[in-house]
């Protein structure tokens, strides 16, 4: 049983510790708990994840499992460095599927539960599912962070802040408009009321 084990490292020491500690994992195949708040550490090092909130377990799988399919918003906005995205809008299934915001925005949607039109739902993208594009969500760029292999950055649109990153270099400067575009097949929706 480990119980944070890895809290109180610096981070360079933290990543050798991790690999460690997976490569010591993997020699003895023993079962290990693991318990951590850092869900990188648990992505990195689990065979499988249990995600709790207030005692009670949300989701349990793979952490791509996880990542790609989350049950719910809870596991959606924790699972992720930085975390999903989220807007409030509705569904609409007339014509093109898609989620409709205050604003008028239509994010796209590969598909849709039957009986659906009108639901009133949280639209869900990862940072990295967004693109560049000129019939995307106008944002005005609030704040660049290069880390080398990618740039995150801070947008704003609608009157709310949320993240885009990008694996490719782009000259991104504060106050600039961009348009960004959800990838439809990699979009989550979750109902508002219940999560």
């Amino acid at each position: 049983l480990f119980d944070e084990p890895l809290s109180n490292l610096d981070a360079k020491l933290r990543v050798e510790m991790r690999a460690e500690i997976k490569e010591l994992h993997q020699r003895l195949k023993t079962t290990t708990v693991y318990v951590t708040h850092d869900q990188i550490e648990a992505m990195t090092m689990a065979d499988k994840i249990v995600v709790m909130h207030d005692g009670i377990v949300e989701q349990m799988g793979s952490p791509l499992d996880l990542y790609d399919s989350p049950d719910n918003v809870f596991v959606a906005g924790f699972i992720g460095s930085p975390a999903m995205n989220f807007f409030e809008g509705t569904l609409r299934t007339n014509g093109t599927c898609g989620v409709e915001t205050g604003g008028g925005v239509r994010l796209p949607l590969a598909g849709s539960p039957a009986a659906s039109d009108g639901r009133p739902v949280l639209y869900g993208i990862r940072p990295e599912h967004l693109e560049l594009a000129d019939d995307g969500i106008q944002a005005d760029v609030v704040v660049v962070e290069p880390t080398g292999s990618e740039t995150q950055i801070v947008v704003r649109a609608e009157g709310r802040e949320f993240v885009a990153i990008f694996r490719e270099r782009h000259a991104f400067a504060p106050g600039a408009r961009i348009g960004l575009r959800p990838r439809r097949d990699l979009a989550h929706v979750f109902d508002r009321s219940t999560g």
